[in-house]
């Protein structure tokens, strides 16, 4: 057969397959888009409605009993509170109707592209009518399941930790009733400026992102490069230039969306030129000849003018933004005030703060680490190197297997029990049942580190092999504020280079955290570093992994796949307790006979 009619007939197989994919994914999507749509809509909007008087208790609760504001910062959020939950309310029903519609009718019709990269054709056309089905239906099921998770758990988790931080806290954040009119007034002409500025950009550069984009997806199809270099991925990329006028409006409505933000925040930018304007007239009274210079300097620089210069910055900040997304000219012919006396320097330092409770919690968890350059990669990757790159789901389920079998070791030796199983079944946060909730997770993902450290990985080794590194991670804008700090915390483990009973030792700081009777219990060979230098470093290396699990723990698709791995362990435990039992009877039994 010659190459010319390998090339047609390749032709012909791409168009039927993107034809038959798109005729079927469409009609999926009527069936089963109105069914997943109808359960994301009523679950979120019912989870919305039914914890709202909770939220606003638990809310108003919080920041009366917390120390970190003053009292007229206070009073001006609690006047505020009324918009902002109004703002929760139709942001949280409108999102969830707009990800309720997307996701119960776009779902099947990409499962349906999806499935020609199967392997055997017969397959693919099965999957092609199959996929898409009940699983969108189960997947709307998650997903409320996973909002649920977020309004009911880790909400209270993070006002918790708010409360109990401001017990820690040296200096509480104030607030003059004389500096709220210029608050004011300049998160309204924030409000006033950004919002339309930012929707006439938006719309004016709609026309050249629709048309760039469809160039240059049609480039690729030409010069088979990118998502185009694989035959099995065609009919998906051709969804692609379907669907990209949606993307487009998608991009215009998130740019108006962000502007109402951006605009408020004009009035952040007042209140901390404020206090800095506070803290040096403050300063001179101690030290006046020192910042006599300063001070005067930043009085002159009034903070509403820095509001002001802000709301015009951002204007500017988002022609620029979009200017480099397009390839357009460099910079921005708009105006661009310096409203920062320093510029802040983005940099990838990780910062997670826990906090110490009593009765047996777990103490104070930070986690600081340094920046680290990322090696450049290509702006687009062809879908041969993006199919091996390891995916979130591998992740997950990986960190959740390492916990079940750590559980069942624990469970083994009697580390843990029963009981402290059903506790964070009980507990409504994990932070109630901190050695299940927190302390089995780290002492999990220790051993990760550890294991990964022994195998002289240069990045993450998971339990079946796969190895994570800079290269071959998700990405993912949330595992980015992990995986930086995860392999900064990998190295100072490796340097440490502890021994056998420093790590028994390290082990029980994880699992146990400040209860320290359940650390003396659990004889396994531990001793604590005479040198209390080492001690504080073996300490500190203990908070940062509960810091991390802490805040890992929010998620909601931890919790949800959590539960399924607690729920393991009850019932791996009552079968163990069962066996024991039955032991002790037969040996009691053996015994009377003799």
């Amino acid at each position: 057969m010659s190459n010319s009619l390998k090339q047609w007939l390749n032709i012909i197989y791409v168009v039927f397959a993107f034809c038959s994919a798109l005729f079927l994914g469409a009609l999926k999507g009527i069936l089963v888009g109105p069914v997943a749509g109808l359960v994301v809509i009523i679950g979120n909007v019912g989870v919305i409605l039914g914890l709202f008087p909770a939220h606003v208790a638990w809310t108003i609760y919080t920041l009366i009993k917390t120390n970190r504001l003053d009292a007229p910062l206070k009073v001006a959020l609690l006047f505020a509170m009324p918009a902002l939950f109004a703002i929760w309310l139709g942001l949280g029903i409108v999102g969830s109707v707009l990800v309720g519609v997307g996701y119960g009718f776009f779902t099947p019709w990409v499962s349906a592209f999806e499935a020609f990269r199967k392997d055997t054709e017969c397959r693919k056309f099965v999957h092609c009518i199959v996929d898409g089905t009940w699983g969108t239906i189960k997947g709307s099921c998650t997903v409320v399941r996973d909002f649920a998770d977020i309004c009911y758990h880790s909400y209270p988790i993070y006002l918790k930790e708010l409360c109990e931080s401001s017990e820690c806290s040296d200096e509480p954040q104030t607030l003059r009733l004389v500096h709220m009119p210029a608050c004011i007034i300049a998160g309204l002409l924030g409000l006033i400026v950004d919002i339309p500025l930012y929707t006439v950009i938006a719309i004016v550069k709609s026309p050249y992102m629709l048309f760039k984009g469809w160039y240059r997806l049609l480039h690729d199809v030409v010069s088979r490069e990118g998502p185009f270099l694989e035959t099995a991925c065609i009919p998906i990329a051709g969804f692609t230039i379907l669907l990209w006028p949606i993307f487009v409006i998608g991009s215009i409505l998130l740019a108006i969306f962000s502007s109402f933000f951006i605009g408020l925040y004009g009035a952040v930018i007042v209140y901390q030129v404020t206090r800095l304007s506070d803290f040096y007239s403050t300063l001179t009274n101690f030290l006046p000849k020192i910042t006599e210079d300063s001070v005067f300097t930043l009085r002159q620089e009034k903070s509403f003018q820095r509001g002001v210069a802000y709301v015009i910055a951002m204007v500017a900040e988002f022609d620029e933004y979009t200017n480099d997304w397009l390839y357009l000219r460099e910079g921005s012919i708009l105006p661009k005030p310096q409203y920062r006396r320093k510029r802040v320097s983005h940099s990838a330092e990780f910062s997670i703060r826990g906090n110490q409770a009593a009765g047996g919690k777990f103490s104070s968890a930070s986690v600081e680490a340094p920046a680290m350059r990322m090696p450049s990669l290509a702006p687009s990757r062809s879908v041969r190197e993006a199919i091996q790159e390891v995916k979130m789901v591998q992740i997950w389920g990986n960190m959740m297997k390492s916990c079940e079998l750590r559980g069942k070791e624990l469970i083994d030796a009697n580390i843990i029990t029963t009981a402290d199983l059903n506790e964070w079944s009980k507990a409504k946060c994990s932070s109630e049942a901190t050695i299940v909730g927190v302390g089995l997770p780290s002492y999990s993902f220790l051993h990760s580190l550890l294991y990964s450290i022994k195998a002289g990985s240069d990045g993450l080794l998971l339990l079946d092999g796969i190895e994570v590194t800079h290269l071959n991670r998700p990405q993912d804008r949330l595992l980015d504020w992990f995986f930086h700090p995860i392999m900064v915390l990998k190295e100072q483990i490796k340097v440490i280079n502890m021994g056998e009973c420093e790590m028994r030792f390290l082990e029980k700081i994880v699992l146990f955290g400040g209860d320290t009777q359940r650390m003396k219990a659990w004889e396994h060979g531990s001793t604590v570093p005479q040198d209390a230098l080492r001690a504080a470093q073996i300490q500190g290396i203990g908070r940062r992994l509960i810091g991390m699990t802490r805040c890992i723990s929010k998620f909601p698709t931890y919790r949800r796949r959590f539960c399924q791995v607690v729920k393991a362990l009850i019932l791996y435990s009552i079968e163990e307790e069962g066996s024991t039992r039955l032991s002790s009877i037969r040996s009691v039994t053996s015994i009377e006979i003799v």
